[in-house]
């Protein structure tokens, strides 16, 4: 069977940034063997060209190309099923690179809004962005969210993320938001379309047990969980579902593969 993979990258491949030990070497032992890979993140603050970069510039053999974050996903969504929609964002960080065919509401517009779009969470997540998201909810305006995160790993520890502040604008309003990035099936789907991979060949490599790797499973693909990043003690205990495969970290996904191949 051709395997193809797909590798989340904050809590995987880095922390903050930084390349974790024997990520990179991993990474090109799987450009050796030729598998097919794509980068699927549900990072929101920066665009798919800054990641690129970054990665490259770490060591990582990986291109633009190859990257599927969620704010691109969602651009792409927005722009098909809410054409011409005012949005508000509810972000942290420059993503304007990857927003083609959005329009962006400024931060003095109080005109009402089509879709409330909640990205990730940072400094700009204040009671006033909380309130005025709130207020156009109430207006009528579309809940659509990246993820449903609700922390990530970070040099510093872990850090809260748009989830925690979702699910109270969700209780808030009386809606419920459509959220597509990670566990979302349609951005699985669409980075299966992008290998040309379908779901029985594919592992999708996580740290996030519900949202990266139970969720892929639930899709039909195969699930690795890696012991970096997010893990904690008890995570598998607390989970909603096992996963297929357990991993100290990213440089045992080749030593994986070869197991599943031979």
């Amino acid at each position: 069977m051709r395997r193809a993979v797909l590798i989340d990258i904050d809590g995987v491949l880095t922390v903050s940034w930084e390349p974790l030990p024997g990520a990179v070497e991993a990474m090109e032992r799987l450009r050796e063997r030729g598998v097919p890979l794509a980068l699927v993140t549900n990072t929101t603050a920066r665009t798919r060209e800054s990641i690129a970069a970054t990665l490259s510039g770490a060591g990582f053999p990986v291109t633009e190309d190859e990257i599927l974050t969620a704010p691109a996903a969602t651009a792409a969504h927005l722009a098909r099923h809410f054409p011409g929609a005012r949005c508000l964002l509810l972000n942290s960080g420059d993503i304007a690179g990857d927003l083609e065919g959005v329009t962006v509401m400024g931060p003095e517009d109080d005109t009402p809004a089509d879709v409330v779009v909640v990205w990730g969470a940072g400094p700009e997540f204040g009671y006033a962005a909380l309130n005025r998201a709130f207020a156009h909810l109430q207006r009528g305006a579309r809940l659509v969210a990246m993820h449903r995160n609700l922390y990530w790993r970070t040099e510093a520890g872990l850090q809260l993320d748009s989830g925690a502040f979702l699910t109270g604008l969700e209780r808030a309003a009386g809606t419920q938001a459509e959220v597509l990035g990670k566990p979302s099936a349609a951005f699985f789907g669409a980075a299966l379309a992008r290998l040309g991979a379908g779901p029985a060949g594919t592992l999708m490599v996580g740290d996030d047990i519900e949202s990266d790797v139970l969720a892929a499973q639930r899709q039909g693909l195969t699930g690795v969980l890696v012991r970096t990043g997010k893990y904690r003690p008890g995570t598998i205990r607390d989970a909603s579902g096992t996963p297929d495969h357990v991993l100290d970290s990213f440089a045992d996904l080749p030593g994986l593969l070869d197991r599943l191949d031979g």
